[in-house]
Parts: structure tokens; sequence; C-alpha cells
């Protein structure tokens, strides 16, 4: 059975890179040492490991992976804090047309 990785790594240029991996110390020398040139880090190096979460399913690894490829910057900054009441705020809908804050008809 493999353990499966979902990382965040932040680039010299200040952007963030998600990906998934079932080997985490060999992902991180490729990324590290430009093992692929048409990968998104390639000329962002050099990059550094922001936070990790292990899965033992890949299915619930790849599920992660993806969500957290749609979070905004401010949410994966919450997420590599561990800042989950920040989490929790940003994910929120703020919309004013959500249903929290239309009048209650009586």
């Amino acid at each position: 059975m493999f353990t499966y990785y979902v990382y965040i790594l932040k680039c010299a240029d200040n952007s963030f890179y998600t990906g998934i991996t079932n080997n985490l110390e060999i992902r991180l020398q490729q990324h590290r040492s430009g093992f692929t040139k048409s990968c998104y880090t390639y000329k962002r190096r050099p990059v550094e490991l922001k936070f990790q979460q292990e899965f033992n399913d890949v299915l619930r690894a790849i599920y992660f992976e993806k969500k957290i490829k749609g979070c905004t910057r401010a949410k994966k900054i919450a997420l590599i804090k561990g800042d989950f009441d920040t989490l929790q705020t940003l994910a929120e809908c703020r919309n004013a047309t959500h249903f929290k804050y239309q009048p209650l008809d009586e």
C-alpha cells in the first residue's frame, strides 16, 4: 500500500504550486533540480515546501489536491499556517444574493 502526499510549494516568484506524489522526497528533489523543463516550477526555482498532507487513499488525495488548486491565495496561506478559523471565514459565501443575507418572510 502506498502513502500519497498532497503538497504546496512556495516558488521564488511568491506563487504557489500544488501537487501530488507517492514519494515526496524524490518529487521535491525533482522540483529543486529542474528535472522537467515544462514543469511550472522550473523557471520559478528555488522552491520551498510549505505544506504537506498524507493520504492512504489515492482518490482522496486527488480530490484534496483539486480542491486546493481551486482555492484562493488567501485560503492557501491560511491552510499553510494551519489557521483553520480564517480558512472557515474565507470559505463562507459573501455574495449579497446569498440566502443568509435575504430578509426573512413572515
